[in-house]
């Protein structure tokens, strides 16, 4: 018998699967780049819209590119009127991650270029997806909460409009801008789970569609998706910041961790927390509630501290810690925190499988197969014998 070699259960951590141009995380440093641009200057003069081009397309739009692909954005941001019919019969208690998986395997139903699997036509594909999803986010709150959902505001840029369409206001300028930074800071970052996800179905030929519902439901988990949440809810349980002190010590006496801090790649404080930070503090200030800021940072240094004088371990500041506040002075309920990771995420979920399905680069992708070690031996080193039911 061949000699068993020893498996970790690592969620591949360490392993590379694939080769990608899209983007690139380095953990040591702290940089994200997207197609060869840091992010951090993309956040200061760049649009999502933009970044979106440069993520399907691998290049920075020029002028006349950005407006015609705005415009394309824009004709498709319509949802089918049968699909906000289907959502007006869910419960209001459904969970917005699962409404938003079903509506994109929903949206594969009336897309009339599903079977043409042409690159051009996946360009289309993925435009689509970018440009309905937040549409169905935004119909799902307000249907939920009893309301008609509002048409798209062709005039508006598209993180403009998703505010519009959320809360039936058109939002100021900076507050437009914030929210166009924050989606622009999760439109991608390489092979997290739900990109693993949506490239694994992707892997085999299946359409976007279903790459997309893939990576929505890899998303909903608490472990991906869901860390903002936490954080939010951890700062309202925090209260005020003279409290910040005694949840510390309450949290690591327990042996648990702060919500935020920490990531499985970065070994300095995630680049695009640094950004969001003072966006979340100016929001504050402008809607007068500044204490969600002001408990963050104080708890991000006294919490950094804290681990370091008794755990002997230096932690670090993730995008999640400051995005929470941010997207919470902006109004967006928190159970929509992760529905809107997903319509910023949707931007590098379908590069790669645009890049998985149509890759010009050699070697060409493949079926994604790993293997995995039986230790199964129920019957000792040999097969069990089958034994009927009526002598069991």
């Amino acid at each position: 018998m061949e000699e068993c070699r020893p498996i970790l259960n690592t969620g591949l951590r360490g392993f590379s699967v694939a080769t990608s141009r899209i983007s690139d995380v380095d953990g040591n440093t702290g940089k994200l780049i997207y197609r060869g641009y840091l992010v951090k200057d993309l956040a200061v003069s760049a649009g999502f819209e933009e970044i979106v081009y440069l993520l399907l397309y691998e290049k920075l739009p020029n002028k006349a590119e950005l407006q015609e692909f705005k415009q394309a954005l824009s004709l498709e941001r319509p949802v089918p009127p049968e699909l906000i019919a289907a959502l007006k019969t869910r419960p209001g208690t459904a969970l917005t991650m699962d409404i938003l998986q079903a509506g994109v395997s929903l949206l594969a139903h009336h897309d009339p270029d599903l079977s043409d699997r042409s690159r051009a036509t996946a360009l289309k594909v993925a435009t689509r997806l970018i440009a309905k999803l937040p549409t169905l986010v935004a119909a799902w709150d307000r249907i939920r909460n009893g309301k008609e959902p509002l048409e798209p505001f062709p005039e508006l840029g598209h993180a403009a409009n998703f505010l519009y369409m959320l809360t039936g206001k058109v939002p100021d300028e900076e507050t437009a801008r914030f929210f166009d930074v924050g989606m622009l800071l999760h439109a991608e970052h390489t092979f997290n789970a739900s990109t693993f996800a949506a490239r694994e179905v992707a892997s085999t030929r299946a359409h976007m569609y279903a790459a997309v519902s893939a990576a929505v439901g890899s998303l909903s988990g608490e472990l991906h998706g869901g860390a903002n949440v936490r954080v939010m809810q951890m700062l309202q349980k925090i209260g005020s910041v003279d409290k910040i002190e005694s949840y510390i010590r309450q949290e690591l006496e327990a042996g648990r961790l702060i919500f935020g801090l920490g990531h499985a790649v970065y070994k300095v404080d995630d680049p695009r927390a640094r950004i969001l930070a003072p966006m979340s503090q100016k929001m504050g200030e402008r809607t007068g509630q500044p204490q969600w800021y002001e408990i963050s940072s104080q708890l991000e240094k006294k919490a950094k501290a804290a681990f370091k004088k008794y755990k002997g371990i230096e932690i670090f500041t993730n995008v999640d810690f400051y995005s929470a506040s941010l997207f919470y002075n902006m109004g967006i309920p928190i159970d929509l925190f992760s529905p809107v990771f997903a319509i910023s995420r949707i931007a590098g979920w379908t590069a790669h499988v645009l890049e998985e399905q149509f890759a010009d680069a050699a070697p060409k992708p493949v079926l994604y197969r790993p293997e995995s070690q039986y230790i199964g031996e129920y019957c000792g080193p040999e097969e069990c014998e089958f034994t009927p039911l009526d002598q069991r």
